[in-house]
C-alpha cells in the first residue's frame, strides 16, 4: 500500500474543519479566525504534539504508525469507514478482528462528552479501557489506562498488578475475582473461536494461578451492574453503584459509577470534580 501524504493532509484538515469545539466537548470560546478546531485542539485530542500535526496537515511528515492513526481517528470522531479510509491514505491496511473494536463511536463519544457530572469509561466487552472523561481519571489514576497495549485490559491489570488491588478494601478482593472471571467467561463464549479473546484467556493462564484456578470454576455471569468499593488516596473510601451500558452488538459498553443516593461518596467525588484529574493524581504520588 502507498503512502499518499497529499490526499492525507487534504482529509486531516477537512476533518478538523468539519468538527466544532462543542462536538468534542470544549468550551466555545472567543470568536474564531477559521472553521472547525484548531491545530492545537486536536493535538491535545490525540495526545500529540501541534508541530507534528502540522506536518502531517502539510504532507511534510513521515509515514504515520497505525497507533497514531487510532489516535487521530478517535479525537477527530471519524466513523469507520473514515477510519478506514484515514488508515489506507496512510499506506496501512484498515483495523480488523480485535482492532476494529477498539473504534469508539462517535455517538458513544458524545455521550461521555456529556456525563461530566458521573465517573465514566468506555471500554470493550473484554475489558480494553478506550476512552473515560476526567472524572474516571480523577477516581482510578494510574490504575486504568487508554494507552495501548496489555495494560489498557482490566482483567489482566486486575490479575498480574498488585497496586491496583491495593485501592480496593481487601475484603472486596475474592469477590472482584470472580466477577471479572465469570464477565470473561461470558464475552469469550459469546465470542467463540475469536484471536483477540483466545490471546487474553492464555496470557492470563501464564500470568496468573488465581485466574486459572477461577477459570476452571466455569462460573459465567455478565457484569452489568453491582455495588462497588474504592479507596481513593485523596478522598477515601468511596462507593459507587455500577452500571454497565452495552451497545446492540454488545462489543463495547458505557461503564458509569454513580454513589449511593444520599450518601458520603456524594461529596468525594464533587471534590474529585473540582480538583481535577492532575491534582488527584499528584496526590497520589506524593
Amino acid at each position: 500500500m502507498s503512502f499518499d501524504r497529499r490526499e492525507l493532509a487534504d482529509f486531516l484538515r477537512r476533518a478538523r474543519e468539519r468538527l466544532t469545539p462543542p462536538e468534542v466537548g470544549l468550551p466555545e470560546g472567543p470568536r474564531r479566525r477559521t472553521p472547525g478546531l484548531r491545530r492545537q485542539e486536536v493535538a491535545e485530542l490525540a495526545a500529540m504534539s501541534a508541530d507534528y500535526l502540522m506536518r502531517l496537515e502539510q504532507a511534510r511528515s513521515p509515514q504515520p504508525s497505525p497507533q497514531m492513526l487510532a489516535a487521530l481517528a478517535r479525537a477527530l470522531r471519524l466513523t469507520g469507514d473514515e477510519r478506514d479510509h484515514l488508515y489506507l491514505l496512510a499506506g496501512h491496511r484498515p483495523p480488523a478482528g480485535e482492532l476494529a473494536g477498539h473504534h469508539v463511536r462517535p455517538t458513544l463519544l458524545h455521550l461521555l462528552d456529556q456525563l461530566a457530572g458521573v465517573p465514566a469509561q468506555i471500554l470493550t466487552d473484554l475489558g480494553d479501557v478506550l476512552a473515560q472523561n476526567a472524572l474516571a481519571e480523577s477516581l482510578f489514576g494510574c490504575m486504568c489506562t487508554i494507552e495501548e497495549g496489555p495494560d489498557r485490559n482490566v482483567a489482566w491489570r486486575w490479575f498480574t498488578d498488585p497496586f491496583v488491588r491495593e485501592a480496593y478494601p481487601e475484603e472486596d478482593c475474592e469477590g472482584r475475582s470472580r466477577e471479572v472471571v465469570a464477565d470473561l467467561r461470558a464475552v469469550v463464549a459469546r465470542r467463540g473461536t475469536d484471536p483477540a479473546a483466545t490471546a487474553l484467556v492464555n496470557r492470563l493462564h501464564e500470568a496468573s494461578e488465581e485466574f486459572t484456578t477461577l477459570w476452571e470454576r466455569h462460573e459465567v455471569a455478565l457484569r452489568r451492574r453491582s455495588r462497588t468499593r474504592l479507596a481513593h488516596p485523596a478522598v477515601g473510601l468511596v462507593e459507587f453503584d455500577f452500571e454497565a451500558l452495552l451497545t446492540p452488538a454488545e462489543d463495547q459498553k458505557v461503564l458509569l459509577y454513580t454513589p449511593p443516593t444520599g450518601s458520603p461518596s456524594w461529596a468525594a467525588v464533587e471534590t474529585l470534580r473540582v480538583v481535577g484529574p492532575e491534582t488527584a493524581h499528584r496526590r497520589h504520588r506524593g
